[in-house]
């Protein structure tokens, strides 16, 4: 048990360099169909640490802890979203999106939910509107 038990503060900040190369976004070319093809993605990622130090809160009387203090922790994330691919075929260059299906149909959902709402509000509008009509044909036949 050689190992540094605090871990290696540097590896969040070497693991965000790793990734975050071209060769990610750009992806390995290759051979399709008699055409070269290159994967485009979008690569985002963030890391960050933090770390204390001793000394603070220090209660004398009370019969609390006395802290020594120490500190750590970090952390990394990385998100990669397909694009579409460069397509080279006869040295003419084309570009084919990657199509979000779950885009897609979230968007389809969320216009449908607008278009139910505003047929409803409009059938209560007109139901009000008719009932007013009654309304007031029915308080001008009484007179």
């Amino acid at each position: 048990m050689t190992e540094n038990p605090s871990g290696d503060a540097n590896l969040p900040t070497e693991a965000s360099r790793d990734t975050m190369k071209v060769s990610r976004a750009f992806g390995e070319a290759y051979q399709a169909d008699g055409a070269t093809v290159i994967p485009v993605a979008k690569v985002m990622g963030g890391s960050g640490l933090g770390y204390g130090s001793g000394g603070g809160g220090q209660r004398h009387g009370d019969g609390g802890p006395h802290a020594e203090g120490s500190g750590g922790g970090g952390g990394y994330g990385a998100r990669v979203k397909p694009l579409g691919v460069y397509s080279v075929r006869d040295g003419k260059v084309t570009w084919q999106p990657a199509i979000d299906v779950n885009r897609a149909i979230i968007g389809g959902q969320v216009v449908m939910a607008v278009f139910i709402v505003a047929f409803a509000c409009l059938r209560r509008v007109r139901h009000k509107a008719r009932r007013w009509d009654y309304l007031a044909a029915r308080s001008s036949r009484r007179r």
